[in-house]
């Protein structure tokens, strides 16, 4: 940069690479993000009998905010002795209510007992009641970032092995510093603003018939939701016979010869690109929340498109003549 080379730095501990994390969570997560850790606040029976190294909050999507339990490690840690324990004991408080209402409650006073942080999820979050939201963002959006300052070569086989936990809840991100005294440059890859639409970029350009099924996304989602999703299906098959459902690692598509539709899970809500331009979408679709993609993301989904999120089978008819819109205009 300017003439200097920056040459590649470890670093010294891992203590090193949290205080790195902390101290550039907006650099790293985005300006919507809120990240704090209270490793000496935590009881680790509550999470599995292993405590994270921080909590990342998502607002990039005020209505859809997402919750990360981080991990933090170094890559010279033995992985299965080490990384692979750490993680895993995380899935447990997942799936177990008591753990998670213990981790909200012990969230919420943290942040009451502290008025900077309390003004900033108070900015993010407006009117909405603070215990409130937390319970609604950590029962609907369950996530582990693991943040690592380099390669494992165990990785690869463990998200191939065990796709409905690694695969479907862990994200990996490469964390490196290069140096030139007295400057520093940070790469954190892939760039976590844009995560999302990185992964379904790739996937989309590489689907793997067979290896996702319909059971892998459905899993832990709330009734409400998959009797929207079976609505659709058959729905979707009334119109057209050779509709088909493509379960991929981040979405399910609806598909004939080309994908006209992208379906998210979470445990209390769906969301749905379908493949319209935003301003089609507000004249068909009046009693669910819309939103509209930035260009980029759009450029993701190779064209135009709107999300919808759906939390019930309500006021569906609108939906489906939004996918039936959309299913004609990608296959004609």
């Amino acid at each position: 940069m300017d003439g200097i080379r920056f040459i590649e730095t470890d670093f010294k501990s891992e203590e090193e690479l949290e205080k790195t994390v902390i101290g550039h969570s907006k650099t790293f997560f985005g300006d919507k993000t809120i990240y704090f850790d209270l490793k000496n606040r935590v009881d680790s029976k509550s999470l599995g009998a292993s405590i994270p190294d921080g909590f990342l909050f998502d607002f990039k999507d005020a209505e859809n905010p997402e919750f990360y339990l981080i991990e933090i490690e170094l890559s010279k840690h033995d992985f299965y002795n080490h990384i692979f324990p750490q993680i895993t004991k995380f899935f447990a408080f997942f799936k177990n209510s008591t753990s998670r209402n213990a981790l909200i409650e012990k969230l919420f006073h943290y942040i009451k007992s502290n008025p900077q942080l309390e003004e900033q999820f108070k900015a993010e979050l407006g009117k909405k009641e603070i215990y409130k939201a937390l319970k609604d963002i950590i029962e609907s959006s369950q996530n582990i970032l693991l943040i690592i300052d380099d390669q494992k070569t165990e990785l690869p086989e463990v998200l191939e092995t065990y796709t409905d936990t690694w695969d479907k809840i862990v994200t990996v991100e490469i964390l490196k510093k290069f140096s030139a005294s007295p400057h520093t440059i940070f790469t954190l890859t892939p760039d976590f603003e844009n995560i999302e639409d990185i992964t379904l970029g790739e996937s989309s350009r590489r689907e793997e018939t067979g290896k996702y099924t319909e059971a892998f996304h459905t899993e832990d989602v709330e009734k409400s939701v998959i009797s929207a999703y079976e609505a659709i299906k058959a729905a979707m098959t009334k119109l057209d016979p050779g509709i088909e459902t493509n379960p991929q690692k981040w979405y399910i598509s609806l598909r004939k010869n080309r994908n006209f539709a992208f379906m998210k899970f979470r445990r209390k809500k769906m969301h749905i690109m379908i493949m319209l331009p935003f301003e089609k979408g507000r004249e068909l679709i009046k009693n669910h929340r819309l939103l509209e993609p930035s260009e980029g993301r759009q450029n993701f989904y190779n064209g135009p498109c709107f999300q919808v999120t759906l939390e019930n089978a309500n006021d569906l008819d609108e939906v489906l003549k939004a996918l039936e819109e959309a299913y004609r205009q990608q296959n004609t």
